[in-house]
């Protein structure tokens, strides 16, 4: 029991536990658009890496792209609002539907 209570203990004071992962889920001129917050990362003086602080990645075609810092205490409203202003500043179009059916081939029957 006291093993128990000792690794509650140290799990409550973990920095690791504290950070919440957050996701919005946008439509932008037809187009869904999937952004998740990462946890921020301390400098590594070893490795020659600075700091990071958390950031907003769009997510698409399993690859994360860095959108903006991850700023503590606004509404999901004005996340919102700067997740698609960043996708306007970066002319994001969506991706043309293909045509149903089979394309007609030139010269075959």
């Amino acid at each position: 029991m006291l093993a128990f209570l000792r690794a509650a203990s140290l799990a409550a004071q973990s920095p690791v536990a504290a950070y919440k992962t957050e996701q919005r889920y946008l439509v932008y001129r037809g187009m869904e658009c999937h952004f998740v917050s990462y946890e921020g990362q301390p400098a590594n003086a070893k490795k020659s890496l600075a700091a990071t602080p958390a950031t907003w990645y769009l997510m698409k075609a399993g690859k994360r792209f860095a959108v903006m810092e991850q700023v503590p205490g606004l509404s999901e409203a004005e996340i919102d609002r700067l997740l698609l202003s960043w996708l306007e500043e970066q002319g994001f179009a969506p991706t043309p539907t293909p045509a149903v059916g089979v394309p007609a081939i030139a010269g075959r029957r």
